[in-house]
């Protein structure tokens, strides 16, 4: 009997040390996994979207959730689904993007806010995930000024935008991802903040200035 007690007690000593290290590193291991994703990402063709994306297509803000080691791990088995990319060289922001704002597709990347927004076209309008970590996901968009250039590229064309934008809104203030008539626009939004139950948001928009054939020299953009 007391031979088992100590068994138990090794295994649950062993337990709790592991749940220790998690959380310790539980930080430095969602910035591993999320860069990881990213940069494998970026490494591909963008694809057309598609019909099965179309019907799983998630446009529910409320069903995002916070960033955790579960939903991540589920992420980090997510194969597949980009549909351009998105770059603000100037905060060293490079994501995939991809469609719907599932909770997978904010930890791989960018997802698109509204079902049938075109790049060049209306408002396209991303949300993505403000971290802890100021240089994963959407957190470089702190770092966001007017005047700098978003790109964005569908993997045929490169779309730059300019930032004449930028500031702090509440979760409500859902119409800045609207069409406005005769204007060519991208809008980015994320958390203020990483902290759970965050209510405002950082909200960052650019014009169109110009539409450029995608070749390999300003593909490099994207290149993390």
């Amino acid at each position: 009997m007391k031979k088992y007690k100590k068994i138990l007690l090794r295994a649950l000593a062993v337990s709790l040390l592991l749940v220790g290290i998690a959380l310790i590193f539980n930080e430095q291991i969602k910035t591993f996994v999320i860069r990881e994703i990213a940069t494998s990402q970026l490494k591909k063709k963008p694809q057309s979207i598609s019909k099965k994306m179309r019907k799983k297509g998630n446009f529910d803000f409320k069903s995002v959730k916070a960033a955790d080691l579960s939903t991540l791990s589920k992420a980090a088995q997510t194969q597949g689904g980009m549909i351009g990319k998105i770059a603000i060289p100037q905060i060293g922001m490079r994501l995939p993007i991809f469609y719907g704002i599932n909770n997978e597709n904010l930890l791989r990347g960018a997802g698109t806010m509204k079902p049938a927004e075109k790049m060049g076209t209306g408002n396209y309008a991303l949300a993505g995930h403000h971290m802890s970590n100021p240089d994963i996901l959407f957190s470089p968009l702190a770092k966001a000024k007017v005047g700098m250039e978003i790109l964005l590229t569908d993997g045929k064309k490169v779309y730059r935008y300019r930032i004449v934008e930028r500031r702090v809104i509440d979760k409500y203030q859902v119409s800045w991802i609207d069409d406005v008539p005769k204007q060519q626009l991208v809008t980015l939004v994320t958390c203020l903040t990483a902290t759970t139950g965050e209510t405002n948001r950082i909200m960052v928009q650019g014009k169109l200035e110009q539409v450029q054939p995608a070749t390999k020299d300003n593909l490099k953009e994207f290149e993390s």
